[in-house]
This record gives C-alpha cells, sequence and structure tokens, in this order.
C-alpha cells in the first residue's frame, strides 16, 4: 500500500512539473548530513552505545516545477538523495547509508528582488541503508515524511537554494551482529546547498 502512495505521488509530482505554467527545471547539489542515535543493547532494557555521530557530506539531484500566485508561489520537487553519518563502533568508524527519493511541496514568499523564502512537508521514500560491518535486517517505515526550510536566489534561469531538512518521525533501522542488537534513528538532518536550472522556454 505504502510502495503505490509512493509511485502515485511521484506521477502527481511528474505531471504537474510537465504541465508547469509558469517554470520548471533540473537541479542538483551538496548536503551536509546526520542521522540520528545508534543505540547497542545488551538486553531488552540496557543500552551500551548512546552515540550521535559524526556528520558527512551527501549529494542530491532531481527536477522541480513552480506556479507563480500574486507574492507566493508553489514549487513541487522530484530528488533523489544520497547521505552519510558516521559513528564510532568496536574501535572503529563505520558509515550508515541511505539513499531515498524525497518530494518537498514548497510554498516561497517573494521578499525583495531575486530573494525569496520557502518551507513545507518533504515526503521521503528510503530506497536503501547500507551499514558497513553490520547485517541489514529492516527499517521501521520506508515512507516518511520531513520539513524543508530556507531561502533562494533566482539569477536569470540558473537559481541558488540553501535549506534545511529535518526528518518528523522517529523511524529506526535494525541490525544485528554476535546476537547484539542495534538500532540507529534513520531520521536525516540537513544542510542542502542546491543549483537549480530553468528548462521552461522562453516566449518569444
Amino acid at each position: 500500500m505504502k510502495n503505490r502512495i509512493a509511485l502515485v505521488s511521484i506521477l502527481f509530482i511528474v505531471s504537474f512539473m510537465l504541465n508547469a505554467q509558469n517554470d520548471f527545471g533540473i537541479k542538483g547539489g551538496l548536503s551536509y548530513n546526520s542521522n540520528g542515535e545508534l543505540k547497542e543493547f545488551i538486553n531488552e532494557t540496557e543500552s551500551i552505545i548512546d552515540n550521535k555521530g559524526a556528520d558527512k557530506s551527501g549529494f542530491n539531484i532531481g527536477f522541480y516545477g513552480k506556479l507563480d500566485f500574486s507574492g507566493f508561489y508553489l514549487r513541487p520537487e522530484l530528488v533523489y538523495t544520497k547521505t552519510n553519518s558516521q559513528y564510532a563502533l568496536s574501535s572503529r568508524n563505520e558509515d550508515y547509508k541511505m539513499s531515498k527519493i524525497d518530494i518537498p511541496v514548497l510554498l516561497g514568499v517573494k521578499l525583495i528582488g531575486p530573494l525569496d523564502v520557502f518551507a513545507g512537508p518533504a515526503f521521503q521514500y528510503i530506497l536503501n541503508n547500507d551499514f558497513n560491518g553490520l547485517t541489514f535486517e529492516n527499517i521501521e517505515n520506508n515512507f516518511t515524511l520531513g520539513l524543508n526550510i530556507g531561502a533562494s536566489i533566482k539569477l536569470g534561469r540558473f537559481g541558488v537554494d540553501v535549506r534545511y531538512e529535518k526528518g518528523l518521525g522517529e523511524n529506526l533501522a535494525n541490525w544485528t551482529k554476535a546476537g547484539e542488537k542495534f538500532t540507529l534513528d534513520s531520521r536525516p538532518e540537513q544542510i542542502i546547498f542546491s543549483i537549480s536550472y530553468s528548462l521552461k522556454k522562453k516566449k518569444n
């Protein structure tokens, strides 16, 4: 059921972008991201690791559409995102990598000249999780919700934006190793830098 919801959402966003009356285009960029706490349980009640991890860089690439109104705009996006965080485990550092499809639906307000601010929900479908040295078992929810807030500048066909993204609902990934149980809060927290390019044809 969740896969169907994700597919319908993606098709809706693609249709919107292709038919956007004001603007549509491509975008991509880099992120500085982390995930939540890593915990190792030696029994049902005792945790021996409480590790928030270290931030590392990731990337994003995708498409956007834009529909302008008087003083504000609606901008849905379809973005492939790769995040990476690092945790100290058994005297060595291990990387937790996650790839996902993000569907931000942003409401923007035009401020001064080319400067805008925006915010909105980001629907997220997790494609893959990888934690070196651990056997992956499951993640609670592949389809989750986040929040985006940021600012952008429009320079001709190019746009530059910076935004903060935060996963809203706790979503645990679970692994086992040598009989011990590990849980990791997979919610991303990111500062995202992106450049966009408009593909909308100019009117003659």
